[in-house]
């Protein structure tokens, strides 16, 4: 008989989780530690990390947070000796952390494209370069990158932040035609509108939300858990011949 719940576990695991301090990541912590993962939560937030603690060990499982700012490639560096000095090899990295600064192409200074594209495209693939190499040494490993919706469509007064997700699912492909034959899943997770502090803030203002809905199909944002309950699936045992893929969480968007 099939054990369901086995093939869904993460016990034994360590999950990596950048943006872990709010929103979005802090529910992928939670969902990720409930299903058996100990956590390793990387944001900049130091304060806000030790809410993101509790959490996790509310569910019995260990969480290891390290404060660093991953605009920064040293401070990658230093989040992987940190991991490597802790725990070991990480068995999962998801790599949550992005901003956008909604401006037009011609509004959009060179600082902000630069600071977009360093967070959301050039941060995952040095938390990759940096964590894959103790995957491969394990056997095997989960690479999720979260991407969005807007990777695929266009999205105006979002021109960095679409390239840097349009990157960042081109970066996925890569991994996995180098590192699948090592048994490592690397799949991009693309979510419509995320109703977190992040979304409240770009969204929110207006009637933005409102036009942008009369084109979803499902007529809502997505919630954070269903994006997180797919990063389980990904994470998981599961999904291990699901690799390379862009898998949209858009309430039909793209179908139209």
């Amino acid at each position: 008989m099939t054990d369901l719940p086995q093939r869904f576990a993460l016990t034994g695991t360590t999950a990596v989780v950048t943006g872990a301090s709010r929103g979005l990541g802090v529910t992928i912590c939670d969902v990720l530690s409930a299903a058996g993962a100990d956590i390793v939560a990387v944001a900049r937030d130091n304060a806000l990390l030790s809410e993101t603690r509790t959490i996790v060990e509310s569910h019995d499982r260990r969480c290891l947070t390290i404060a660093a700012d991953l605009h920064d490639p040293t401070a990658i560096q230093h989040v992987a000796e940190c991991i490597r000095d802790a725990v070991g090899n990480a068995t999962i990295l998801v790599n949550n952390a992005g901003m956008s600064i909604p401006k037009s192409l011609i509004e959009q200074s060179i600082e902000e494209w630069d600071a977009i594209l360093n967070l959301n495209l050039r941060a995952p693939w040095l938390m990759a370069r940096a964590l894959a190499p103790g995957m491969i040494a394990q056997g095997g490993g989960k690479i999720v990158n979260i991407s969005s919706m807007a990777s695929g469509v266009a999205l105006t007064d979002h021109g960095a932040y679409v390239a840097s997700k349009a990157g960042l699912n081109g970066l996925t492909k890569v991994m996995t035609a180098e590192w699948a034959r090592h048994n490592i899943q690397a799949n991009a997770i693309c979510p419509t509108v995320v109703w977190t502090p992040m979304g409240e803030r770009v969204w929110g203002a207006g009637n933005k939300l409102q036009l942008f809905l009369e084109k979803v199909p499902a007529g809502r944002v997505a919630t954070p858990e269903e994006v997180a309950d797919l990063v389980l699936y990904l994470a998981s045992p599961a999904s291990g011949m699901v690799n390379g893929q862009e898998i949209f969480v858009d309430g039909g968007y793209t179908a139209l």
